[in-house]
């Protein structure tokens, strides 16, 4: 009887050791791309509603900066425009006078040419006529071109006025904090009513939905793997437990760590350590900083 359990035990001990020979290829840790949010602008920060955990969607709308000064300076450069507009010359109304002039002095020139014709004129009669019908032509012309330039030179103003108020709707809404990304916050640096500068970070995000193990091989796995290969992915689920992931490679190193500068001896080259970064949708069991471990070939 004893000898039978003996014999169980061992089996039992034999199909142990056959499961543990499914060692890991590699192992590392999971890691996000994560990407730290900066202020665009700067103030007073008005609200700031975001916190380690919350889940954003790209476009959400977290807070705003205050922008009081520059509404105010925006509502001074519109005042301006319109000082600048009110001096903008009525063409019509100064040119009228001339025009009438002009009309007045081509029908007494047609008078006098009738009479010229006639004999009842002279010719100095109708040489005065046709001058005085010249010259208000000039006049007319040169009004008209000065009272172009005078228009130009004003709507050349209010163009830079209206570029500076551009310039202040850009930083208005650079006010607003906008989440660029998917993702899910792992840190915030500032709070409402504390003071945002450009660049200064706001907070860390990172989209979890899939994670990076950064693992590392040896020089003699080199071989083994590719770009794109499909990977098991082992993480503790409890004693003796594991959780399976299917992961893919995105990224192999071509560079050895930890290493020696020259490598001489085949021991050496064995010794070689490459990084690797194999991708992994996370079920919701998958956390930043934890340990996996990697089997190159997914039926093992």
């Amino acid at each position: 009887m004893k000898k039978s359990i003996s014999i169980i035990v061992l089996i039992f001990s034999l199909i142990g050791c056959s499961n543990k020979s499914n060692n890991p290829d590699a192992s590392g840790t999971f890691e996000a791309e994560e990407i730290i949010i900066s202020a665009q602008a700067s103030g007073i920060i008005k609200t700031f509603n975001a916190f380690e955990g919350k889940e954003l969607r790209e476009s959400d709308t977290i807070g705003y900066i205050d922008t009081i000064q520059l509404s105010l300076k925006k509502e001074q450069l519109l005042a301006q425009i319109k000082a600048i507009l009110s001096k903008n010359p009525d063409k019509a109304v100064q040119l009228s006078v001339l025009q009438q002039q002009l009309k007045q002095a081509e029908y007494e020139l047609n008078r006098v040419t009738n009479l010229h014709n006639s004999g009842a004129a002279t010719s100095k009669q109708l040489d005065d006529a046709k001058a005085q019908v010249a010259l208000l032509n000039r006049q007319a012309d040169a009004l008209a071109s000065s009272l172009s330039v005078t228009t130009t030179g004003l709507q050349a103003e209010t163009r830079a006025l209206q570029s500076q108020i551009k310039q202040i709707d850009d930083q208005i809404a650079r006010s607003i904090i906008v989440n660029p990304v998917n993702g899910t916050i792992l840190s915030t640096y500032v709070r409402a009513n504390e003071t945002a500068a450009p660049a200064k970070p706001l907070y860390k995000i990172a989209d979890i939905s899939t994670l990076i193990l950064r693992a590392y091989i040896t020089g003699d796995q080199f071989s083994e793997i590719q770009l794109g290969q499909t990977v098991k992915v082992l993480t503790d689920k409890g004693e003796d437990e594991y959780n399976t992931h299917e992961g893919k490679v995105e990224w192999i190193s071509e560079k050895a760590e930890f290493t020696p500068k020259t490598i001489q001896t085949k021991d050496e080259r064995a010794n070689l350590v490459y990084a690797i970064k194999v991708r992994v949708p996370n079920d919701g069991t998958l956390k930043i900083g934890m340990y996996g471990e990697v089997i190159f070939n997914a039926a093992k």
